[in-house]
């Protein structure tokens, strides 16, 4: 009799401890959705101070809705990748990992900001451009335009969307670093 008691106990326990684990992945999934929508925005990104002037320069931008349609890209739709989630949230635990050391260890008011411009192809992406940019090779491009978005396409090109649309998210980048870091303003 004794065995059948503790056989009931376990199966007991058993019971409690699957549906306490159930509860825990559903409240760990729905805090992690949440917690990677929160971390999706701008306003997210901009808690660092050093990440102002960038802002600043994508609000200028088409990017941050400067634009007719005032279509605004958030931080992540163009500086993660768009392929699979798995590939999206390694590189966002990575980023902000990285983002957030970088942010304790370089001084911004002597860091080179322009040399950052010079590697943007590193943290641009351009699944993340051609998740939005789907057209091309619109009949509203100019020659050149159509010509060099089709080498893109067939791949005859190793270029990246912001070798040559350097620009594109932040306007006027630099001007905005050296304002905001009180240096000699000076335009791209």
């Amino acid at each position: 009799m004794p065995q059948s008691s503790d056989r009931k106990k376990r199966k007991k326990l058993l019971l409690i401890g699957g549906v306490a684990g159930f509860v825990l992945t559903i409240v760990l999934v729905l805090a992690s959705g949440h917690m990677i929508a929160l971390t999706n925005t701008d306003q997210f990104c901009v808690t660092c101070h050093v990440m102002k002037p960038f802002r600043q320069a994508w609000l200028a931008s088409p990017h941050g809705g400067n634009n007719p349609q005032g279509v605004v890209a958030q931080c992540v739709d163009c500086h993660l990748p768009h392929g699979t989630l798995v590939e999206y949230v390694v590189a966002k635990a990575y980023t902000g990992t990285h983002d957030v050391i970088m942010n304790m260890i370089i001084d911004p008011y002597t860091h080179d900001w322009g040399a950052n411009r010079a590697n943007r192809e590193k943290f641009t992406y351009d699944n993340s451009c051609r998740k939005c940019h789907t057209r091309l090779q619109a009949p509203k491009m100019g020659i050149k335009a159509i010509l060099a978005h089709r080498e893109y396409l067939r791949k005859e090109n190793k270029l990246r969307c912001v070798k040559c649309h350097e620009h594109v998210g932040h306007k006027d980048m630099m001007y905005y670093v050296n304002k905001y870091f009180n240096r000699d303003s000076q335009p791209n």
